[in-house]
């Protein structure tokens, strides 16, 4: 499968709010890409609070607003401003019912999910849950639920759950991160080359994805690929 499709890699957290706008920025050019069934979309496991500790009980406002130490009138203002950017791609954001939650088992999830040609369905299940629905993605109950909507076992996913099955792999996935230098996310890799980051407007996304289809039909770099980086979350910041 991977040597017949360009390969564009996704470093996400499913707490990321521009991760979810730029998976939607994302697909619109995908969709306005004649060779889109020549693209491998493979995601990529990226912590923006390692080690965090679930908190499912703390009002989401009032736990950001005291971890960054702004007001709480900073962060609703915040939060309004990606409420209407999520709006303007399709999408509903909840963010006052969003739960303060570590991402470490859902994104072993979107491994297993990846395994079972699934992982598409499995980020697009897992942002909703946590942006629009107000589920608690780090339950493990809550994500064999999530799993099973979207055709894993759910004997499987409880299995992969209860063990440290795919730890490995998500944490291969933020050292890879490391290695190449991606110090926000969303951030985009075409043909393991040339990247760009950020919540890109579709228009760039389409253009970066006819340029690397070019270079992956003739083997040759990217290197005339630029674009400034859009909106993206960094480890510990308020994404805004």
């Amino acid at each position: 499968m991977t040597n017949n499709k360009m390969k564009v890699e996704i470093w996400s957290d499913v707490t990321c709010p521009f991760c979810y706008i730029g998976k939607r920025k994302f697909e619109h050019a995908l969709n306005q890409f004649k060779d889109a069934d020549k693209v491998e979309i493979i995601w990529k496991s990226f912590e923006l609070a390692p080690g965090f500790q679930t908190e499912p009980v703390k009002d989401m406002y009032q736990f950001l607003a005291a971890h960054n130490g702004v007001s709480l009138e900073q962060i609703k203002t915040i939060s309004n401003q990606l409420a209407d950017s999520a709006w303007q791609v399709g999408l509903q954001y909840n963010l006052e019912k969003a739960i303060p939650a570590n991402s470490f088992n859902a994104h072993r999830l979107s491994h297993l999910a990846k395994q079972r040609q699934l992982q598409d369905k499995a980020e697009e299940r897992l942002f909703k849950a946590y942006f629009t629905e107000g589920k608690n993605i780090d339950d493990i109950p809550t994500l064999i639920a999530l799993g099973k909507e979207i055709g894993l076992d759910a004997a499987e996913v409880k299995n992969v759950l209860e063990s440290d099955q795919y730890a490995d792999e998500v944490r291969q996935d933020i050292a890879d991160a490391n290695q190449a230098g991606v110090k926000s996310v969303p951030h985009f890799t075409f043909n393991g080359q040339e990247s760009i980051s950020g919540a890109q407007d579709s228009k760039v996304f389409l253009e970066k994805l006819e340029l690397a289809f070019t270079a992956w039909k003739s083997k040759k770099s990217l290197a005339d690929i630029t674009a400034t980086d859009g909106q993206a979350c960094k480890i510990g910041e308020v994404c805004s």
